[in-house]
């Protein structure tokens, strides 16, 4: 937050509508949707963060934030979603993200080009189905599908064999998230000649975000390896 603070503070824009007066007006329900721009290098790559929240509420400070903040330390423009609470209207909305950030790169300063999507818990899920469904899939025009997805903490089980390049790490003591549903599922994309990856921390629980000071440490730059190796 404090960063976040100091860059409106320095007149940078922070946080972007996605959708229109309009839009907003028809549906008050999106007039708190949009993202945080967390800016990395001009012109650099972009990863967009979906927080967990069980499509309750969205645990941005937490569980997306905290990403975007690491991810855009290392160079990369990163987006922090903030979404309707609902499985199917936060999958529109991150629809409407890719699609926003596509159509306003320029001005943003960002590069589309083998983007990433990111997400723990429900917000893993999130990326999951975009990467697998596309953003044609919850209401939006088809955009490019993601080079890599992240997908955290989630028991998502399906594979549809449409999956992009995907990162999972999860722990052993996670009573939200099968270490071993996640794992069969990782196994069954590799099966489809994808890119897949697995880390398995021992003893962690649900939700362990950046995992600084615990087994996961180190895991977003795992994260990063992966998603760079799978750009073109």
């Amino acid at each position: 937050m404090n960063t976040l603070k100091h860059r409106v503070g320095s007149g940078e824009t922070v946080f972007y509508d996605i959708y229109t007066d309009a839009e907003k007006a028809a549906d008050p329900d999106k007039a708190d949707t949009g993202l945080f721009f967390f800016r990395g290098e001009p012109g650099a790559k972009v990863a967009i963060c979906n927080a967990g929240g069980g499509f309750a509420y969205v645990g941005a400070m937490h569980d997306s934030f905290p990403h975007a903040l690491e991810l855009s330390k290392k160079g990369y423009n990163a987006f922090a979603l903030i979404y309707r609470p609902g499985a199917q209207t936060a999958c529109e909305d991150l629809a409407r993200a890719i699609a926003f950030l596509h159509e306003h790169a320029d001005e943003l300063g960002i590069d589309m080009t083998d983007y990433s999507l990111w997400g723990g818990s429900a917000g893993a899920r999130m990326a999951a189905w975009l990467g697998s469904y596309g953003t044609e899939a919850f209401r939006e025009a088809a955009y490019p599908r993601p080079a890599a997805v992240i997908v955290n903490y989630t028991g998502l089980s399906e594979v549809t064999g449409s999956e992009p390049p995907t990162y999972s790490a999860v722990g052993t003591s996670d009573g939200i998230a099968s270490c071993r549903t996640m794992q069969r599922r990782i196994e069954a994309i590799r099966a489809n000649g994808t890119d897949a990856e697995i880390e398995v921390f021992d003893g962690l629980p649900h939700g362990f975000g950046l995992g600084t000071g615990t087994a996961a440490e180190g895991w977003l730059d795992n994260a990063v390896d992966f998603w760079e190796r799978n750009m073109s």
